[in-house]
């Protein structure tokens, strides 16, 4: 088999901060602008994140560095794996292990990364279906086992789901519901009941119905929680959870503080579980990518997913910081 070669030139978004300030724009890269890592891979598809908003849109807390390609997501076929891991054309996904914050990210042609933070793709999918799932899918399914690994099962209790019309807590609905459970679905943007009915969600409630935290302990409803808003949210989630249930924390849309007690951990059980996707161990990464197939095959995702050129990223950072994106956007690389 003929060795791929890498093209003299590739087009890449690139996030750029100097004297003039900040910008992100559009470059031709060359094979040796791509950085430090044993294997290659072309990249087809990414996908938009609420991270990969705040990067483009030049917010800070994301990049490390400048320039950098953002982008947290990407999949692909290898080009080449000094390691062996992998062969020429092999398909692969790759979440985390930070890319498109402190190394180039999915927002280019090419990347180059480490064959140690790859996941072939499963059997039967696409770059594209993986990119539907994303980052957000992807967390969406570690925080589903973290519950059921800690007693959450199907007919035990309501599951709430926050932020629930974003890309995690979508997903979430659609895995929750796929396992069995009953969900309440909890959003800022009521017109979105319909779609999120779609995804199984048994009640939906609009955000200002939550329990807010007035008292350390509220009403007990929740079995368990997949949180994606954090803040004065997470705090009335957990207060409001069931006695040994479980509240699966993944996010931070609402802010980072946590004005909670310790009172719902020590006098109801409840257990916190923190979900890191960016880190997260080959095996369990596997083992989540093989469930996603399983329980959130391409047609069931048509409906949450849209599929924009990498040219409307730049448009599409504002949208999704402004709240106004549902479900999961793939970023068509090659267009």
């Amino acid at each position: 088999m003929t060795q791929p070669t890498l093209p003299e030139q590739f087009r890449a978004l690139r996030a750029v901060k100097d004297d003039a300030g900040f910008r992100a724009e559009f470059q031709s890269l060359t094979p040796e602008d791509l950085p430090a890592g044993d294997t290659v891979v072309r990249v087809t598809h990414s996908s938009l994140n609420y991270k990969d908003g705040l990067a483009v849109a030049g917010k800070p807390g994301v990049l490390r560095s400048y320039p950098m390609t953002p982008g947290i997501d990407l999949a692909g076929t290898v080009v080449s794996d000094e390691t062996g891991t992998y062969q020429p054309g092999d398909a692969v996904v790759l979440t985390g292990w930070g890319i498109g914050e402190r190394q180039d990210g999915g927002y280019a042609e090419y990347a180059r990364v480490r064959a140690a933070w790859l996941v072939p793709l499963p059997p039967g999918t696409t770059p594209e279906w993986a990119m539907s799932v994303g980052t957000a899918g992807f967390t969406a399914m570690l925080a589903v086992l973290s519950l059921g690994e800690h007693g959450v099962a199907p007919g035990s209790g309501e599951v709430l789901v926050t932020g629930a019309a974003g890309g995690v807590g979508s997903t979430a609905v659609a895995l929750l519901t796929a396992a069995g459970h009953t969900v309440t679905a909890s959003t800022g943007r009521r017109e979105e009941e319909a779609y999120l009915r779609s995804l199984g969600a048994a009640n939906v409630i609009g955000r200002e119905e939550l329990p807010a935290l007035g008292r350390p302990l509220e009403k007990e409803r929740w079995a368990g929680v997949v949180d994606s808003v954090g803040g004065d949210t997470l705090a009335g989630a957990i207060a409001s959870t069931r006695a040994h249930g479980s509240v699966a924390a993944c996010g931070l849309a609402g802010g980072s503080a946590l004005p909670t007690t310790v009172f719902p951990f020590i006098l109801r059980g409840v257990n916190l579980l923190g979900i890191d996707s960016v880190n997260c161990p080959q095996e369990r990464r596997q083992a989540a990518w093989t469930r996603l197939a399983r329980d959130l095959p391409a047609d069931r995702l048509a409906e949450v997913t849209q599929v924009r050129p990498l040219s409307d990223v730049p448009a599409l950072a504002g949208e999704i910081l402004a709240g106004r994106v549902r479900g999961r956007t793939v970023v068509d690389v090659q267009c």
